[in-house]
């Protein structure tokens, strides 16, 4: 786990750094004063954090001399200094960044700091890893072109349709690779302005053009040592594409200005929804840059064309609600047996998106196939009957003695089990009374105000205007 050192004597400035490192899954360490006695005690008893970072309150303004005291201290971790307005103090060593922190661009200050390897959260390649789930044929095989292209510095073409998970194989084959402790940057080639694109990859010199008050280093350069993912590849106008192409071809490039080349040690991994072929033939992209891009092509399957990976999918990313602490939702079987009939247009990341809906419209609440959004229940009619008899056979499980009560092989969620059996019948037992409460609560045995409790745990609400006899 990386660790930040969080130089700030204010305690409510402290809690809001803490905050953003802590949703990183970093170890945050305290440290109220940057006087070097207690930087190198730090030290001792920790050792070297991955990144220091100076609160507002730590310097006084303009004040740089705690700044040359970490420095000292920590001479290979990157600094990063959190201030307002003009009281921030500049220094060789430190990337600022503006307070209260937002988690966008400390994300790029991390990215932005020299000298530590590991200042960009590395360790979440891991938990992206989670993005390709699944045992179906198709994700067996991407996980095994992954692992064997990660260990090479051979250029990746990663081809999907939008949603397929394209910049989390790309983590991925980062991770795994032995740039995995530089840093991973993606650039989205078909949502940067054409006229801007250039100084975007290789950055520009100040005065170059105007507006460039300043001068300013590129994807390419904050990327060396690492990766650099252009995504949406087929979007990069022709005139980009040239010069792209020269960068692969004789690995230097110069900054927007600048008549100086700099080395480009970056490993490329590219990204497209789009048939490239195809562009090709209508001359919106370059063949010879395709045959450069094109050198370990990993194709990611729809999420229609492997269906049986969607329960997996779904346990997934509720866990991943429940670890950002975004609450958390549960599908019953048959609503998850509903969805593999759905066609998935916007394939996993639709998926994620109806979780996340489904987690505030039912937090803690058990969702039914009645309860999903309308698009989601447009083809229920074509699968009605097989939907009827899987209700039927978990029914007789459920009342009947025999081989439906054995543990399975890799064991079982009791409590889920059990929340999720309750669901059911509760449900089965209103629907076949109308929604009447108290005939329900008959049907199964109970009192009218303990099935009105069970109801509220599990979300149940029946129609509104039924009245209660």
């Amino acid at each position: 786990m990386p660790t930040v050192l969080v130089i700030e004597p204010d305690d409510e400035c402290r809690a809001g750094i803490e905050a953003v490192f802590g949703f990183m899954d970093y170890r945050v360490l305290v440290c109220l004063n940057p006087v070097p006695g207690l930087l190198r005690r730090v030290e001792e008893g920790e050792g070297t954090p991955d990144v220091v970072l100076f609160g507002p309150g730590a310097l006084e303004a303009g004040d740089a001399e705690g700044l040359d005291h970490a420095a000292g201290v920590f001479p290979d971790t990157g600094v990063i200094v959190a201030g307002t307005g003009e009281s921030v103090p500049v220094h060789p060593r430190a990337v600022t960044v503006p307070f209260p922190l937002k988690l966008d661009q400390v994300k790029e200050a991390l990215v932005r700091c020299h000298g530590s390897p590991r200042v960009t959260p590395q360790h979440k390649g891991a938990d992206e890893h989670k993005g390709l789930v699944g045992e179906s044929r198709g994700m067996v095989r991407v996980r095994r072109m992954i692992e064997q292209v990660a260990g090479s510095e051979a250029t990746v073409l990663v081809l999907g349709e939008s949603g397929t998970g394209k910049e989390v194989a790309a983590r991925t084959i980062h991770t795994l690779s032995p740039r995995r402790h530089r840093p991973f940057v993606p650039v989205n080639c078909g949502a940067i302005p054409a006229e801007l694109l250039e100084s975007e990859l290789f950055g520009h010199e100040k005065g170059a053009f105007t507006g460039a008050i300043s001068a300013r280093r590129g994807r390419f350069e904050i990327a060396e040592g690492g990766t650099l993912f252009l995504d949406e590849i087929g979007d990069m106008p022709l005139a980009m594409q040239v010069k792209l192409l020269r960068v692969l071809q004789e690995r230097c490039y110069e900054r927007v200005g600048s008549n100086k080349s700099l080395r480009a040690d970056v490993r490329i991994i590219a990204a497209t929804h789009n048939d490239l072929e195809e562009a090709i033939a209508a001359g919106r992209f370059r063949e010879d840059l395709y045959y450069r891009l094109n050198v370990f092509p990993v194709n990611l399957p729809p999420l229609r064309e492997r269906t049986e990976d969607l329960p997996h999918l779904v346990t997934t990313l509720i866990k991943r609600i429940e670890a950002e602490g975004r609450g958390s939702v549960r599908l019953n079987e048959r609503t998850v047996r509903a969805l593999t009939g759905y066609g998935w247009p916007g394939n996993v990341r639709e998926l994620a998106n109806l979780i996340e809906r489904l987690a505030i419209l039912f937090p803690y609440g058990v969702v039914d196939v009645s309860e999903l959004p309308e698009r989601f229940r447009a083809h229920l009619g074509e699968i009605a009957p097989a939907l009827s008899e899987g209700e039927d056979m978990a029914a007789a499980m459920a009342m009947t003695e025999g081989p439906a009560h054995r543990l399975p092989a890799d064991g079982l969620d009791l409590k889920e089990y059990i929340n999720q059996l309750e669901y059911t019948l509760i449900k089965q037992a209103l629907d076949e009374v109308d929604g009447v409460v108290a005939r329900a609560a008959k049907r199964l045995g109970l009192g009218r105000t303990t099935l009105v409790e069970k109801m509220r745990k599990h979300g149940i609400k029946r129609p509104e205007d039924v009245t209660d006899f």
